[in-house]
């Protein structure tokens, strides 16, 4: 298959790891008791879907050798793919929804359903993909008023990734299950101490909406942005946050804004855990296979640091979902349905985007999968004994989160505002959106 490559740059607890470890798929009322094939269309004519996804270079290898393997099945689909890294991808998808130029496909973050399904902008998939094997509530989470309108791909949880073999070579105490935050904090500090000048232990999480968050409700404050849209940044918490990097910047334990600044998850080159500038980051399980991929065995996960409470969710690592501008909708739904239900198409993907949905996939791979993939089950293990509930982002707040907290933050982290004129800014820009 020839493909034209465009590259642009990036629960219930208990049920959600049952689908994925005690395997007891549910069937989910009007959303897949019958296969996709019986409702595609069987048309022979040329087709060139358009599919667009984020992630390392291990899941855009995976991606494009499944949709090879598709097209061989059914020549008559071809596609053209955009793929990157996660940065920017959301500003072009947003740009790309808002002309009505989206790709058929669509990589989806569980935290922007609300507003693309909101303003219209996806087909409903409630009928013709067959999500039988795949436990309801890990399928109610691709729903929006009652309509489901993503497809969910994987089970994730967040969690710390770090360069164990360095940290074993280091000869200190490295992260661990259960670790606190001053746990965390002191493991920054004893790494820095033997490492080299230009080298770093942490990553400086000070412009992470999803770090801070994970931290706020580490310490009982709940969400900085609640489910139902209201502003609930902890102004306390959030100048402690910042001004304990603001010290980690000063001692190098994690490293100067301006090589943060440079860093690109999950790139080979960019990201400053691959290059060697750092030990960890923040990170979810999904993530794993490219790190895995760039550095095989070097890499490990832990669960995030926690304070009064645990820091850590679980969240489907991501969804397929159909552009409604699409002119394709039938042939990309069979295509989901074999995305998720083949068994060549999960020896091919594996766990590139976390653990697999469907029951009878996990428990096809099973045998076959690797260290590197049984970290993430672990993982994911790990974070449910005590997970807090996942925040899908409220509607109308993606922009704040993915944008203006950063640029916000950022500005702090380089000293062009101190933390209480940033805590000022961030209430000032919140009222935009109330």
């Amino acid at each position: 298959m020839k493909l034209h490559l465009k590259r642009w740059g990036l629960l219930s607890m208990t049920a959600l790891i049952a689908a994925s470890l005690a395997a007891c798929g549910a069937k989910t009322a009007g959303s897949g008791d019958k296969p996709a094939a019986s409702a595609a269309s069987n048309s022979t004519k040329p087709v060139k879907l358009r599919i667009v996804w984020w992630g390392s270079q291990t899941r855009h290898d995976a991606t494009l050798k499944a949709l090879d393997a598709y097209t061989k099945k059914h020549p008559n689909v071809t596609f053209e793919p955009e793929f990157s890294g996660f940065d920017g991808y959301a500003d072009k998808l947003a740009t790309q929804a808002a002309a009505k130029n989206a790709p058929d496909i669509i990589q989806m973050d569980p935290v922007w359903l609300s507003e693309y399904a909101g303003r219209n902008q996806l087909a409903d998939l409630s009928q013709g993909i067959n999500v039988a094997d795949v436990d309801k509530s890990l399928v109610d989470s691709g729903k929006y008023k009652d309509k489901l309108y993503a497809v969910p791909l994987g089970n994730n949880a967040i969690g710390e990734i770090f360069n164990k073999n360095a940290v074993d070579k280091l000869g200190i105490q490295g992260p661990a299950n259960g670790w606190t935050w001053d746990q965390y904090f002191q493991f920054g500090k004893d790494a820095k101490a033997k490492l080299e000048k230009d080298k770093y232990a942490l990553q400086d999480n000070t412009k992470d909406y999803t770090f801070y968050a994970s931290y706020q409700i580490s310490q009982g404050k709940g969400y900085p942005v609640t489910a139902d849209g209201k502003f609930n940044f902890d102004k306390e918490t959030w100048l402690k946050f910042v001004n304990k990097y603001a010290e980690l910047r000063k001692e190098g334990v994690v490293p100067p804004a301006d090589i943060t600044a440079t860093d690109k998850e999950s790139d080979a080159q960019m990201d400053l855990m691959n290059n060697g500038s750092i030990l960890a980051r923040q990170g979810f399980a999904a993530l794993f296979p490219g790190f895995e991929g760039v550095k095989p065995g070097v890499y490990s996960m832990v669960t995030l640091p926690k304070g009064a409470q645990s820091a850590g969710f679980l969240k489907p690592s991501m969804f397929w979902s159909i552009s409604s501008d699409s002119k394709y909708v039938e042939e990309s739904k069979k295509f989901i349905d074999w995305f998720i239900n083949d068994q060549e198409a999960a020896d091919i993907l594996t766990t590139t985007r976390g653990i697999p949905v469907s029951k009878k996939m996990l428990d096809y791979l099973t045998p076959k999968l690797t260290a590197a993939d049984k970290l993430q089950i672990d993982l994911i293990k790990n974070v449910a004994t005590d997970a807090q509930a996942f925040n899908p982002g409220a509607k109308g707040w993606s922009n704040y989160t993915a944008k203006d907290y950063p640029d916000i933050a950022q500005k702090v982290m380089f000293g062009k505002l101190t933390p209480e004129a940033g805590y000022d800014e961030l209430v000032k820009k919140a009222k935009e959106y109330q």
